[in-house]
């Protein structure tokens, strides 16, 4: 069987296009659960979620449900959230803490450690039965890197460190922040959903070429509010501008001067007057523990982070975690956390928390932009069949360094999904 063109790459010819139906038809999306989600690794959570013993996160990551929890040992531990008897969800509670985790349909057990330690009648089984046996199933890799926790449902997956590649400088940068080295997720979640392709929020996540047009509401904004729109100077990107990069592995940024202001960057007026002396006071810190560039580095700069295939680190005017899951061709869904340094003051908190909501959340200036402009492209797609091909070209003809507005990050995307997407999987 002949696969299907789905990604034209001819760097000579200075092509690249893809193919509308990667993003309406349900059979591809078939092929991304088994050659893509289930053998990348998957983000679950942050360790700062589960602090103590006994505390637990219930999620659903690639369709299955599972229990992010901390252990007896205080070891961060992921379980499959199903009855080894029956099948049923084991704990059907969203968050909280417990010694242990009973099965409602005929009460079995699960300890902190996933052991099965009950089971009513037991007797009336056979002398084989072991509750050794049945212990809560794990996924077959379970890795973090600076707090941030994944799993990987193939066993022979590349170590995470290999893994994340480039993405992990990028990383380090958004962990400096905090003088001790330990950013914490703020207690809240933005959880809803978008009527488009995954994908779609993959590529307009860190795709600065919509700024302008799509979020001039918010650009206005800020300039009625007395924000110096003019992006300041920097050693470290060119200045007026960003750069676009991949990362390895079909990770990629948008690495940016900073030109709206940051809690660790600048007051801006949107601050307010009180905000002006602890954000200073940040800024001091930083040069004095990290020296000027590598401060200028964490706090001049802004950038966008994309984790293939469904996570985001967006590192502007404060830290967001954004990961999101394909319901259906044309559905996705997408949890958004914000991330801060552990030892922060009540006021950069409440500045952060703002610019969280205010941009990034679902009720701010940018994310209801993003959700028309993508659901808007979705009911365009519907003509895939008449206009089959998207053009991703855009810098292609560049030599070097690539601005933000350039698409060679999003053809890296595209590049690594169809390197998966001809390659089936071990399961396969």
């Amino acid at each position: 069987m002949t696969t299907p063109v789905w990604v034209v790459n001819e760097p000579e010819a200075m092509r690249f296009q893809v193919h509308r139906s990667t993003l309406v038809d349900p059979n591809i999306l078939e092929l991304e659960r088994r050659r893509i989600f289930d053998v990348c690794w998957i983000y679950v959570g942050h360790e700062s979620e589960v602090r103590a013993p006994g505390d637990f996160k219930t999620r659903t990551v690639c369709e299955r449900p599972v229990i992010f929890c901390r252990d007896s040992k205080h070891q961060v531990r992921v379980f499959l959230n199903t009855c080894r008897h029956r099948g049923s969800i084991v704990c059907r509670e969203a968050e909280g803490n417990a010694k242990s985790h009973i099965c409602f349909y005929h009460g079995w057990s699960y300890n902190r450690d996933g052991e099965l330690d009950g089971v009513p009648g037991e007797d009336a089984y056979p002398p084989s039965f072991r509750k050794g046996d049945f212990a809560l199933k794990e996924p077959p890799r379970v890795a973090s890197y600076r707090g941030f926790v994944f799993l990987n449902f193939d066993a022979n997956a590349m170590p995470l460190d290999d893994y994340l590649a480039g993405a992990k400088e990028y990383i380090d940068i958004i962990i400096d922040q905090s003088p001790s080295g330990q950013m914490e997720v703020i207690q809240g979640l933005q959880d809803y959903d978008i009527r488009a392709n995954w994908k779609l929020l993959a590529e307009n996540s860190f795709d600065d070429y919509h700024l302008i047009s799509v979020h001039a509401s918010w650009l206005s904004y800020l300039k009625n509010s007395g924000v110096e729109m003019k992006r300041p100077e920097s050693g470290h990107l060119l200045p007026g501008h960003g750069v676009g990069k991949p990362l390895g592995n079909g990770h990629g940024v948008t690495d940016n001067v900073n030109f709206r202001g940051r809690p660790v960057a600048r007051w801006i007026p949107i601050y307010g007057e009180a905000a002006k002396p602890e954000i200073e006071r940040i800024r001091a810190e930083l040069v004095a523990r990290l020296g000027e560039e590598r401060a200028a580095r964490v706090a001049d700069t802004n950038r966008n982070l994309y984790i293939f295939p469904n996570l985001f680190l967006n590192d502007g005017s404060s830290v967001t975690i954004r990961t999101f899951y394909p319901l259906a061709a044309d559905r996705m869904r997408v949890l958004a956390w914000a991330l801060g340094p552990k030892e922060e003051s009540q006021v950069a908190r409440s500045v952060r928390l703002d610019s969280f909501l205010t941009f990034y959340g679902p009720g701010g200036f940018a994310t209801p932009d993003d959700i028309e402009v993508l659901e808007t492209i979705q009911a365009g797609l519907g003509t895939y069949r008449e206009v089959p091909w998207m053009e991703v070209t855009r810098g292609m003809a560049k030599k070097g360094e690539q601005l933000n507005t350039d698409e060679l990050h999003l053809r890296a995307l595209w590049t690594q999904w169809d390197k998966l997407m001809r390659t089936p999987s071990r399961a396969e």
